[in-house]
C-alpha cells in the first residue's frame, strides 16, 4: 500500500511539474506577443518612446497593485484557481488591447494594459509558488527550468511576432488569437497542480512556528533588493531590445523582433542548464557571474557599430539575465511554510524594476535615444552584484 501511495505521489509531482511548465510557457508566450511588437504599437498609435513608456507604466501599476496581495489570494483560493483567474483576466485584457489598437485608442489601450498588468502579477506569483512547491517535493533545483519555459514561450512568441510582422498581419488579430490560447491553457493546466505546501503541516502535525511578517524579514527584503536590481536587466531587454535595434541600428521592425528573439533564446538556454550550474556552484556565485555577463553583454549591444556585434551582445545579455529572477524566487521560498508571503514580497520588489524601470527608460530615451538610455541599467546591476550574498540558501544547496 505504501509503495502504491509513493508511486501516486511521484506521479502527482511529475504531473504538477509538467502543468507548471506549461503555465510558465504560456505566460511567456502572451508576454512576448506584446513585447516583440511594441514598435508596431508606436506606429499604430503614432506615439513617441516616452509616450510608449507611459503605456508600459500602466501595466506596471496594475501588476504592482496585484503583487503585494497575491500571496493572500493564493492562501485563500490556492495556486490553481489563482492562475485560472489571472489567465481569464489576461485573455480579456488582450481582447481589450486588440480592440483599442483597432480603434487607435490610446486611452483604451492604457486601461486594457492596466488590467493586463493585474492579471500578469497574480499569475506570476501563483505560478512561482507552485514551482517552489514542486521544487521542494523533488529536492533539487528546478525553478530555472520553469523560467526557461517562460523564456521558451517568449521565444516562440517573438518568432511568431516577427513572422506576422513580415507577412503584414495586424497586431490586433495576433493578440486575439493569443487570448484564445491563454484562456484554454490557464483553465485546463492548473487542474494538475498540487495543494500549496503552506497548507500542509510539518511532520508530526505541528503547526509551523510563527515568524516576523514577510515585509519585516530582513533576509526577504535584501533578496527583494537584489532581485529589484537584477531583474531590470531582463525587463529592459524584453521591452526595449526590439525598439533600440530599430532606432539605434536602423534595422527593420522584423529584425528588431529577431534581436529580441535572440535575447530570449539565450535566456531560455541558460535557464535549462541553470539548475545544474546552481547546484554545482551555489546561488551567490552564479548570481554574481550572471550580473557580470549581463553588464558586458549590455555594453556590447549598446556600443556595437553593426548588427552582428549587437546580436552577440544581446545573446550575452540574455545569458546574464537568465537566472536572477528564478534564484530570487527559490531563495524567498526556502521556508516552504512561509513561501507564499515571501515570494509575494520579493516579486513585488522585483517588479518595481522589472515593470516600472523600462517605462522610465522610455522617458530617458526621449532625451538621449532609447539605444543609449539602456546604459543606465549598469547601476542596478552593480547593486545586485554587491548584495548577491543575501540569496545564500537557508539550507545546504
Amino acid at each position: 500500500m505504501s509503495t502504491n501511495t509513493g508511486t501516486a505521489r511521484t506521479a502527482g509531482v511529475t504531473a504538477a511539474a509538467a502543468a507548471t511548465f506549461v503555465v510558465f510557457g504560456i505566460n511567456g508566450l502572451v508576454f512576448a506577443s506584446w513585447a516583440a511588437r511594441i514598435p508596431a504599437v508606436t506606429e499604430i498609435l503614432s506615439i513617441t518612446s516616452g509616450q510608449m513608456g507611459t503605456l508600459l507604466l500602466c501595466t506596471a501599476v496594475g501588476s504592482l497593485l496585484a503583487l503585494p496581495t497575491a500571496g493572500l489570494v493564493v492562501g485563500r483560493i490556492g495556486t490553481a484557481n489563482a492562475v485560472r483567474f489571472g489567465g481569464v483576466l489576461a485573455a480579456a485584457a488582450g481582447v481589450g488591447i486588440a480592440l483599442s489598437l483597432s480603434a487607435a485608442s490610446i486611452a483604451g489601450t492604457a486601461v486594457s494594459l492596466f488590467f493586463f498588468g493585474i492579471a500578469i502579477g497574480l499569475w506570476d506569483v501563483s505560478q512561482n509558488i507552485e514551482g517552489a512547491d514542486v521544487e521542494h517535493r523533488l529536492r533539487r533545483t528546478i525553478m530555472p527550468q520553469f523560467h526557461a519555459a517562460f523564456s521558451g514561450g517568449a521565444f516562440i512568441g517573438a518568432l511568431v511576432g516577427a513572422g506576422l510582422s513580415n507577412l503584414g498581419v495586424g497586431l490586433p488579430a495576433h493578440l486575439l488569437a493569443i487570448a484564445g490560447v491563454v484562456l484554454v491553457a490557464t483553465l485546463v493546466a492548473p487542474r494538475y497542480f498540487l495543494p500549496h505546501v503552506a497548507s500542509v503541516p510539518p511532520e508530526g502535525g505541528a503547526k509551523p512556528a510563527k515568524g516576523p511578517s514577510a515585509w519585516r524579514d530582513s533576509r526577504t527584503l535584501l533578496i527583494g533588493v537584489v532581485v529589484l536590481g537584477a531583474t531590470l536587466t531582463e525587463g529592459a531587454g524584453n521591452d526595449w531590445i526590439a525598439k533600440a535595434s530599430v532606432d539605434g541600428l536602423g534595422t527593420a521592425d522584423s529584425t528588431g523582433a529577431l534581436m529580441f528573439a535572440l535575447f530570449v533564446l539565450a535566456m531560455t538556454a541558460m535557464r535549462f542548464l541553470g539548475g545544474r550550474v546552481i547546484d554545482a556552484y551555489g546561488r551567490v556565485a552564479v548570481l554574481r557571474a550572471s550580473m557580470a555577463a549581463a553588464a558586458v553583454g549590455l555594453g556590447l549591444f549598446v556600443l556595437a557599430g553593426n548588427a552582428w556585434i549587437a546580436a552577440a551582445g544581446a545573446a550575452l545579455w540574455g545569458i546574464g539575465a537568465a537566472l536572477a529572477f528564478p534564484m530570487g524566487m527559490s531563495a524567498a521560498a526556502d521556508d516552504p511554510h512561509r513561501a507564499a508571503a515571501r515570494v509575494s514580497v520579493v516579486s513585488t520588489l522585483g517588479y518595481v524594476s522589472f515593470l516600472a524601470g523600462p517605462p522610465l527608460l522610455g522617458y530617458l530615451g526621449d532625451l538621449v535615444g532609447i539605444h543609449q538610455a539602456l546604459l543606465a541599467i549598469l547601476a542596478p546591476i552593480v547593486v545586485a552584484l554587491l548584495l548577491a550574498g543575501a540569496a545564500r540558501p537557508l539550507r545546504k544547496e
